[in-house]
């Protein structure tokens, strides 16, 4: 029997009538995965992660489970929404985290929908050692700006980080913040991140801070025009840099300086953009921090460095 995909999902249905179990429909999901022009890029390696994942959530149970499950019979009602939910991935390649509405970074889930970037980044990473060597002692950073913040990842885990900071999280896009303020309610921060509409620091006039960090849109825009399907379900003002990619990260390195403390840090995630960075601001004296995949994607500049 051959499964070709349809614009709607009769066949696919058609195809289920002969699938029993979770283990049934865990091989029959990576085999039409295989067999679809499906992107990767949203923190799932494989479509055997994305088929489980979505097999497990469609069914109400936890992740973890899934050998506990992997013979048990499902009902017809069952069996038809994971097929459905299956069909959408393939035929409307919608990411799996706007599918479940559930991100991951690291040991942290996050909601999201599409008014809101899929959380990823690098700073994260950092993060988890709350940014030793660079930070001596976490208990002096009091104040902490996330520029950019989107669904609030970064800002959340900046408060776990930073257990005494008060933090301000900002983004141009109102409906990102509302999506940040499920995240912020649903971690119980409401007292200790404050969500601020503004274009960048347009409306922070007077505000300093320990530490600004930022994963800013850094797409150019050969790259935008041949961006994956996947990647067009994200909202492009959190992506698109402008014509070189750089538009809003030098903005934030001509900016920060005003807003850093003494001995403040920037920290801020570029992409694919050192050599150009380095190019355009050949006196700026930063340091690439190491990351999962290299020492080129972030970078940490302090407030004196900037000023010259």
């Amino acid at each position: 029997m051959t499964y070709t995909r349809q614009p709607n999902n009769t066949t696919i249905l058609q195809a289920g009538e002969e699938l029993r179990t979770l283990r049934d429909l865990l091989r029959f999901a990576v085999s039409y995965f295989n067999r679809s022009d499906l992107f990767l890029g949203h923190g799932l390696p494989t479509v055997y992660d994305e088929a489980a994942l979505l097999i497990m959530h469609t069914l109400y149970l936890n992740a973890d489970q899934l050998d506990l499950f992997m013979d048990a019979m499902l009902t017809c009602n069952e069996r038809d929404q994971v097929l459905r939910i299956i069909e959408r991935r393939v035929s409307e390649k919608i990411p799996v985290a706007y599918l479940t509405h559930e991100a991951w970074l690291g040991d942290f889930n996050f909601y999201v929908d599409e008014r809101v970037i899929i959380p990823r980044s690098f700073i994260a990473e950092l993060l988890q050692d709350r940014l030793s060597p660079w930070v001596i002692d976490p208990h002096d950073i009091n104040s902490v700006l996330d520029l950019c913040t989107g669904s609030g990842c970064l800002a959340i885990l900046l408060a776990h980080a930073f257990e005494q900071a008060q933090i301000d999280a900002v983004d141009i896009s109102s409906d990102a913040l509302d999506v940040a303020s499920i995240n912020i309610r649903n971690y119980d921060l409401m007292n200790r991140i404050n969500l601020i509409h503004s274009d960048l620091s347009t409306r922070l006039q007077g505000k300093r801070y320990d530490l600004i960090i930022s994963n800013p849109p850094y797409v150019n825009a050969a790259s935008m025009a041949t961006l994956p399907e996947e990647y067009r379900h994200e909202p492009a003002i959190a992506l698109a840099g402008g014509l070189d990619g750089l538009d809003i990260v030098y903005r934030i390195l001509r900016e920060a300086a005003d807003h850093l403390t003494e001995d403040g840090l920037l920290i801020m995630e570029i992409g694919h953009n050192q050599a150009e960075i380095e190019q355009v601001f050949p006196q700026l004296s930063c340091t690439w921090l190491e990351t999962s995949a290299g020492d080129q994607f972030v970078l940490m500049v302090r407030r004196r460095d900037l000023q010259a």
